[in-house]
């Protein structure tokens, strides 16, 4: 190898290629000829694709307690994430800015959870200049997920990719607006994939992330994900730092389960999760030796719910559920990515080990009460006046917390439960010590108080907390 050539090695890295001496020796040659030259991943061509489709949000709400808690633990790992930095009094208005991505022309935006649930006004500016105002359509805290609409029509939109294809190792693009830097591109590779943060604390959440190490940073939050086609993958959430900004990781919510979640909100005006109807353990080297398993992989049933999917698909304690829909299953967050992506009587294939033999079921998925069809809005009270709405507490839920009843706030909407603090998960127990068992006795006490009342709950992390109001 020639001297200058050596040159050029240490000077591009990775990208090395063996000029001759005389094109060194000229640097005025045409673009076009120069272009010749340049070897590795184009992402011009999904840039352009998606960086009209992608807009800042801008939110502005009245904090409601003096701590900044919610459900996902204390203090929120998410509010850094995509506000400006202004926390305010306690009173004052809080201005927080993130990003969202146009799904559809006629103005229907996805980002999330955490960027709107709060709003009070939410304000969207397109890259082109053009602000409008949004409303919430719905929302999914548990996912992190929302679907906010604008009032227009022949927008630019992403379309959707497919997660379950996305490998570790390709690249991929974060667009968004960090720090209120509009329209901004950064590349790099899926670093992994189901990755468990442990972060949205709820026994149902997704906790099954796309691990990147393209730079996201505040402002980033609700931003697309996509590859180098411009499909969108996944949507930006979280970064792992101990700083607040980015250092090396952040992490995005598989778009199958975004898919899942957004046609559930706009078309059926909730969402629709399916349960598995059994608890688990994952399998290690040392779990494996104390339960004479012979290899380390599928997922331990460690029990089944009466009467629940499990159970009556014919799965048994200490079988082990090796794959689903034929793709292999071996930690928690891999069983939920594949969970979020159906609905309640969904037939799924289950292959597992049963007492030394491989066997194939079919399972079909049931609803939080236990049914294999879908939820309707009767089975999810509402209480207009309050602006929360309600579901009941899945078994799994209830035995991760140690409860024995309660009923969750699926959604908030402007009312008194949002008022006095309260965030989407929080579970009622009880409301001036009567316990609440059921949607009906919930409503029925509610409608029944006069005065101030107190009522007790539980988030989803374990957090006791404590709200008192006046009716």
């Amino acid at each position: 190898m020639k001297r200058k050539q050596v040159l050029v090695v240490l000077i591009l890295g990775l990208f090395y290629i063996p000029l001759k001496a005389q094109d060194l020796a000229d640097p005025y040659k045409s673009s076009q000829e120069r272009k010749t030259y340049i070897v590795g991943p184009d992402f011009t061509v999904a840039a352009e694709k998606t960086v009209h489709a992608v807009v800042h949000i801008r939110t502005e709400y009245q904090q409601k307690s003096s701590t900044y808690n919610n459900f996902f633990g204390f203090p929120d790992p998410f509010f850094d994430f995509y506000n400006n930095g202004t926390y305010g009094s306690r009173y004052a208005p809080i201005i927080a800015t993130g990003s969202g991505v146009i799904i559809s022309g006629d103005g229907y935006i996805v980002t999330n959870n955490h960027v709107v649930s709060e709003a009070d006004k939410i304000e969207v500016t397109l890259n082109d200049r053009r602000t409008y105002t949004a409303k919430i359509i719905g929302t999914d805290a548990t996912a992190d997920i929302a679907v906010i609409k604008i009032e227009e029509n022949s927008l630019p939109f992403i379309g959707y990719g497919n997660s379950d294809l996305v490998k570790v190792g390709e690249w991929v693009l974060a667009v968004g607006n960090p720090y209120n830097l509009n329209s901004t591109v950064t590349a790099g590779i899926v670093s992994a994939k189901a990755r468990n943060l442990n972060i949205l604390g709820d026994a149902t959440s997704i906790e099954s992330f796309i691990q990147t190490d393209a730079a996201v940073n505040r402002g980033n939050s609700g931003g697309a994900l996509v590859n180098v086609s411009g499909d969108l993958i996944g949507i930006n959430a979280a970064i792992a730092s101990n700083t607040g900004s980015y250092t090396g990781y952040s992490f995005a919510i598989p778009v199958n389960i975004v898919k899942k979640i957004v046609n559930d909100i706009i078309q059926l005006g909730m969402v629709q999760k399916a349960y598995f109807g059994a608890t688990f353990n994952e399998i290690d080297s040392k779990f494996a030796k104390t339960n004479n398993i012979e290899k380390v992989s599928g997922l331990y049933v460690n029990s089944t719910e009466e009467n629940g999917a499990a159970q009556e698909a014919g799965i048994q304690n200490g079988d082990i559920i090796l794959k689903i829909n034929n793709l292999p299953i071996n930690s928690f967050s891999e069983l939920k990515e594949m969970l979020w992506q159906h609905s309640p009587g969904d037939v799924i294939s289950i292959l597992l080990l049963s007492k030394g033999k491989e066997v194939t079921l079919p399972l079909t998925l049931k609803n939080n009460v236990g049914k294999n069809t879908l939820l309707k809005k009767e089975d999810v009270t509402s209480i207009n006046l309050m602006g929360a709405f309600f579901e009941t507490v899945s078994s799994e839920e209830k035995a991760k917390l140690n409860i024995k009843n309660g009923i969750k706030i699926s959604s908030l909407q402007n009312g008194k439960f949002k008022d006095a603090g309260m965030k989407e998960g929080f579970i009622i127990l009880s409301i001036d010590n009567h316990t609440i068992n059921t949607l009906d006795e919930l409503n029925n006490v509610l409608l029944q108080k006069k005065g101030g009342i107190l009522i007790e709950g539980v988030y989803p992390n374990g957090m006791i907390a404590y709200y008192g109001f006046g009716l």
